[in-house]
């Protein structure tokens, strides 16, 4: 894993999460397991730490990060039977020609670039995966590829089916436009409902200025609450309370974890349909797929068509811990 945030993650990591989970249940699972991540990183295995956690490197830190970790797989490889990179696709490069069995999984779109290089090289046992359909359809042109989701640990995540008719709605992300908060602004307002945002600020100039000129305007304190940044306990609760999630994304994302974070605690998915929104969402049952935001405006008013149970049960089934460990290893 790249540094830059620690396995796991304190507040926002995505990936970092999904990497952590899967160690633990490698090892859960009879398997030794070592992991590379930055600094303060852990896992049930043998962990090794490299490079620094911060937002912005320079070009030479990255040449560092890949150095060591070239003479550490240049030194080690023959001592695993896998070796499951989520970092830079070029830290295979010293071991492409290996017997070594290799997974690059990507939890974002592909650079074609990448992909063109390293298949244009000699390589043995080499898999491309990426964390949905719509993901894998943006590198698979070369190589062999497969769908992999990504996952939650369902036991961390109380389910609440239960709620009074006035529980809010929740928006939960980084706090950019792509994301579409202000969309779920719009949407808590136009249906008379509370609306919780938790996420982090990107402290690009463009975010910061979004934030001030689109999302702190709405913030009332009243209907419209924002929390900050939050933790995994946090996000239990928060989700757990609230009606819906709204995801009116402006991008095509690659899956959307947070929808399952949601799922678990019984909480339903109103997504806009983009990216891989159709193969996380199953329409009617876990959630609502909106085509705008009068469609989102709708959906927000037949919530109650929808079993919290069954909600999280659909998602459990298609995205449980177990399986997606044991999905990456089958292969």
């Amino acid at each position: 894993m790249n540094p830059g945030l620690p396995v796991p993650p304190k507040l926002y990591g995505g990936i970092e999460r999904i990497v952590y989970l899967l160690a633990e249940e490698y090892t859960r699972l009879g398997h030794e397991v070592t992991l590379l991540a930055g600094p303060d990183s852990y896992c049930s295995g043998t962990t090794i730490t490299f490079g620094e956690n911060k937002a912005n490197y320079s070009r030479r830190e990255k040449v560092k990060e890949i150095g060591f970790v070239w003479k550490y797989l240049v030194k080690n490889h023959s001592k695993f039977d896998l070796i499951h990179n989520f970092g830079r696709l070029i830290y295979f490069l010293p071991v492409l020609n290996k017997k070594v069995r290799k997974i690059m999984s990507y939890q974002r779109e592909v650079s074609r670039r990448g992909i063109k290089m390293i298949t244009g090289l000699p390589a043995k046992n080499l898999i491309f995966t990426g964390c949905s359909n719509y993901c894998v359809s943006t590198g698979n042109f070369a190589g062999k590829w497969a769908t992999v989701y990504n996952t939650v640990d369902f036991s961390q995540y109380q389910l609440t089916e239960n709620l009074p008719a006035d529980a809010p709605l929740m928006f939960l992300g980084r706090l950019e436009q792509i994301k579409g908060v202000h969309t779920a602004i719009k949407a808590a307002k136009a249906t008379g409902n509370k609306l919780i945002i938790g996420g982090n600020i990107p402290q690009d100039e463009r975010s910061l200025l979004y934030f001030k000129n689109e999302i702190e305007p709405g913030i009332d304190n009243a209907q419209i609450k924002y929390f900050g940044a939050l933790n995994d306990e946090e996000k239990n609760y928060h989700l757990g309370k609230s009606k819906a999630l709204l995801f009116p994304i402006e991008w095509d994302e690659p899956f959307g974890i947070v929808m399952i974070e949601a799922m678990a605690c019984g909480t339903p998915v109103i997504g806009f349909n983009r990216g891989a929104v159709p193969e996380v969402i199953k329409d009617g049952v876990n959630g609502f797929i909106a085509d705008d935001t009068e469609n989102m405006v709708k959906q927000i008013d037949q919530l109650q068509q929808l079993d919290r149970k069954i909600c999280r049960q659909s998602a459990e089934q298609k995205f449980n811990l177990t399986k997606i460990a044991t999905d990456y290893l089958s292969l």
